[in-house]
């Protein structure tokens, strides 16, 4: 999935062009430390104290080189205009975060200020409509009719959130002068498999394009697990 989002974004861009990046909620900065190998300058923001912990112990085992082009720092994605100004990145990724956040349209017009003109607002979400996908395939029929009623599953963490609408976001987008440019289906066929499962290199390159072909492809995208949306700034 990391390979396939990074192949979706950096499809926006000229090859070789160094980006400012602004990673929103990065976690333990797995794909923050990804970018900055790649030769992009990455910030990572984390209001998580013990997820900044980790990217900081995995960033100090970095060659210097890739340590320079890396900040990270506590925060809030919801108070981004405290710690940068306005048209500062070339891309913001927000991958994961908003289905914990209740109200995201103000955050997400927060992030789109970031954005200098032409530049990227990179929403990874959770699919609102395709959310009895994952217990009806695993057998779970219940749960599946279920789904079909609301907007909210109980994720891998065992927590309660809430996923996004397509249209929603759609228009949220273009309120909020970022457009949406593209958008891809991610995890169609791979939903429930186990993150940690691991495959041969051959049949993972097989996965890897199956799941790039579903994820541009209609009706197949449209029941993805997660939505990856590229909105571009005006």
């Amino acid at each position: 999935m990391a390979r396939q989002l990074d192949e979706q974004i950096a499809g926006r861009f000229p090859v070789g062009q160094r980006l400012r990046v602004l990673d929103v909620g990065m976690g333990q900065g797995t794909q923050a430390l990804r970018l900055a190998r790649a030769g992009h300058s990455v910030t990572g923001l984390e209001s998580d104290a013990s997820m900044l912990a980790a990217a900081r112990e995995s960033l100090a085992t970095e060659p210097e080189g890739i340590r320079e082009r890396v900040r990270l720092i506590e925060g809030d994605g919801r108070e981004t205009g405290v710690h940068f100004l306005p048209g500062s990145f070339d891309v913001v990724l927000c991958h994961g975060v908003l289905m914990y956040v209740e109200e995201p349209d103000p955050m997400l017009a927060g992030l789109a200020r970031m954005l200098a003109p032409g530049g990227l607002l990179s929403l990874l979400v959770r699919n609102a409509d395709a959310l009895a996908m994952r217990p009806g395939l695993a057998g779970d029929f219940g749960g599946a009719l279920a789904a079909f009623d609301t907007a909210t599953y109980t994720n891998r963490l065992g927590l309660s959130v809430r996923a996004d609408r397509l249209d929603t976001l759609r228009g949220t987008l273009a309120g909020i002068a970022a457009p949406l440019h593209a958008w891809y289906g991610v995890r169609v066929f791979t939903d429930n498999v186990d993150n940690d499962v691991e495959l041969p290199a051959d049949e993972m390159e097989r996965v890897l394009a199956l799941e790039d072909r579903a994820g541009r492809t209609d009706p197949y995208r449209g029941v993805a697990a997660l939505l990856h949306l590229c909105g571009v700034r005006g």
